[in-house]
C-alpha cells in the first residue's frame, strides 16, 4: 500500500520503518527538517534498539520517502498515519496544537484528491477529540463528508520506547475505533497479518483504552514500589512479595475484579486496607495511592446515593443486600450502607435477598446488622413481588439469575431501575439506568 505518515517522532518513526520493511511505500512528513534529513541519509531520528540497521535497509530498498508537503504526502497515498505529539500543558490538559494544525491542512488537502482518503489518529487524544473536533475540522476545511469522501478512525498504539520493534511486531492487540467498516478494513490489511487479536470499536471507547492502558500500567508501578516501601521497613524482601504475588494467575495477574460495579465490600478487604494503613503509619511509611483506596470506595457508594436520591421517588426497594451475591455476609456490605444512608433521609425502603434469612445469621455477621441496621428485621421480605409491589424505585444489587428472571417478570417497564450488579440485557426496561453504564 501507499501510506503517508505525519509526525516522525519514536511512534512514526518506527512505524515508519517497519511498514517499509514489509514492502509498503511509505512518506514520512514532519516539521523537523533535521528529521526529514536523517531519514533521507538513511539514519533514525529515533535511538531504538534495532532501528539504525533497519532504517538504513528500508531507506536503501526506495520504499521510503520524506517531505513537509502534506498536499504532496496526501496526493501520492491511501492511508495515513497521525502520530504528532499531543504533550501535557502546564494545566494538565492536553496541549492539541499540533493535531489540530494538521487536521486543518489535511483537510485543506484532499480538496483536491479524487480518492476516499483514510486518516488513522494515533496520536493520544481525549475521547471524543476524533469526532467532535478533527472530523469537523477536516469536513469544513476540505467541503467533503466524512464517510463519503474521506474516513476516519483512531488506533491506538502500545509501543514501549526502546523496545518499540518488538512491541510492533508482537502486539497485546490491535485495536480500531471507527464508525464504519472501510478503515477498520483498510487496517486490516496493514496490520491483519501481526500475531494478536483484532478489534474494532466505538471511536470514543478506543481512545479511552489508550489511557485506561497507561493508567493503569502507572497504577501497578506504583503498587509495586509503594509495597516495597512498606515491606522495607517491615524487613521483608519486596521482591519475593511481589513475584509471588505475580503467580497468582487466578485472581491477582487475570480479569478477576476488572469489570466495573458496585463498590467493594465484606469481611477481607476493608479491614485489610485499613490494617495496612495503620501499619504503614506506625512504620512512617507514606502510601497515598493505598490511602485512596477507601476512599474512592466510599465516593461509587456515593454516587449510588446520588441516583437515588435524584430520582424524588420516596418508596425503595432494594434487590439484594449481602456484599457479595451467593453469600449471606452483611459485613461492610455496601448495599448495608446504601440502606443505612437511604433510611436515615426519611425514604421508605424495603428489602429482598434470597440469600440472607435473618433468623439464621450468626456471630460477627449478626453484630454487624444489629450495629448498622437493628431494624432491619421489619425491612425484609421473603417475597420479591411484595417488594416491587410497594416500591416505586427499584435498586439491583444482586446478579442471583432466578432473582433477576423473577424481577424482569414483576416490574412494570416504567419503574425507575438503578442497576448495580450489571445484570446484562435490560430490554423493555424503559427507566433502567446502570452506576456507570447505560
Amino acid at each position: 500500500m501507499n501510506i503517508s505518515i505525519f509526525g516522525l517522532g519514536y511512534v512514526g518513526a518506527v512505524s515508519l520503518a517497519c511498514l517499509a520493511r514489509e514492502g509498503h511505500n511509505v512518506v514520512g512528513v514532519d516539521v523537523d527538517p533535521a528529521k526529514l534529513q536523517l531519514i533521507r541519509d538513511g539514519k533514525t531520528p529515533v535511538v531504538e534498539e534495532g532501528m539504525v540497521e533497519l532504517m538504513a535497509k528500508v531507506v536503501a530498498s526506495g520504499c521510503v520517502s520524506v517531505t513537509t508537503d502534506v498536499a504532496q504526502a496526501l496526493r501520492g497515498t491511501e492511508v495515513s498515519l497521525i502520530c504528532v505529539g499531543t504533550p501535557s500543558a502546564a494545566n494538565g490538559s492536553q496541549d492539541q496544537g499540533a493535531v489540530l494544525r494538521l487536521a486543518r491542512e489535511l483537510g485543506q488537502a484532499i480538496r483536491t484528491v479524487e480518492h476516499a482518503h483514510v486518516f488513522v489518529f494515533r496520536s493520544t487524544l481525549v475521547p471524543g477529540t476524533v469526532e467532535e473536533v478533527l472530523r469537523p475540522i477536516i469536513e469544513e476545511a476540505s467541503g467533503k463528508k466524512e464517510g463519503r469522501d474521506f474516513h476516519v478512525c483512531f488506533q491506538p498504539e502500545f509501543l514501549r520506547e526502546g523496545s518499540s520493534i518488538r512491541d510492533y511486531d508482537h502486539p497485546p492487540f490491535t485495536i480500531v475505533g471507527a464508525n464504519g467498516e472501510h478503515a477498520p478494513a483498510v487496517l486490516r490489511r496493514l496490520f491483519g497479518h501481526l500475531p494478536c487479536d483484532f478489534h474494532q470499536t466505538s471511536v470514543r471507547a478506543a481512545e479511552m483504552v489508550k489511557y485506561c492502558c497507561n493508567n493503569f500500567h502507572a497504577l501497578k508501578i506504583t503498587f509495586a514500589n509503594e509495597t516495597a516501601r512498606l515491606c522495607d521497613a517491615l524487613g521483608v524482601d519486596p521482591f519475593e512479595v511481589m513475584d509471588l504475588v505475580c503467580r497468582d494467575t487466578q485472581l491477582n495477574i487475570s480479569r478477576a475484579y476488572l469489570k466495573p460495579g458496585f463498590a467493594f465490600g465484606g469481611s477481607c478487604l476493608p479491614k485489610d486496607l485499613r490494617a495496612t494503613m495503620y501499619l504503614a503509619k506506625q512504620k512512617d511509611v507514606d502510601l497515598p495511592m493505598h490511602a485512596g483506596i477507601l476512599a474512592s470506595n466510599r465516593e461509587h457508594i456515593d454516587l449510588a446515593i446520588r441516583k437515588v436520591m435524584a430520582s424524588g421517588k420516596r418508596r425503595v426497594g432494594l434487590i439484594g443486600l449481602a456484599f457479595k451475591t451467593g453469600t449471606d455476609d452483611l459485613r461492610e456490605s455496601p448495599l448495608v450502607l446504601l440502606a443505612e444512608y437511604l433510611l436515615g433521609k426519611g425514604l421508605s425502603l424495603l428489602v429482598h435477598d434470597p440469600d440472607v434469612h435473618l433468623s439464621s445469621l450468626l456471630g460477627a455477621n449478626r453484630r454487624y446488622i444489629e450495629q448498622h441496621l437493628p431494624h432491619i428485621g421489619a425491612l425484609i421480605r421473603p417475597d420479591l413481588a411484595a417488594v416491587v409491589a410497594e416500591s416505586d424505585f427499584v435498586v439491583i444489587g444482586t446478579s442471583d439469575k432466578k432473582t433477576i428472571g423473577e424481577l424482569r417478570a414483576l416490574v412494570q417497564p416504567h419503574t425507575p431501575i438503578l442497576d448495580l450488579a450489571n445484570i446484562g440485557a435490560h430490554d423493555g426496561l424503559v427507566a433502567y439506568q446502570g452506576l456507570t453504564w447505560r
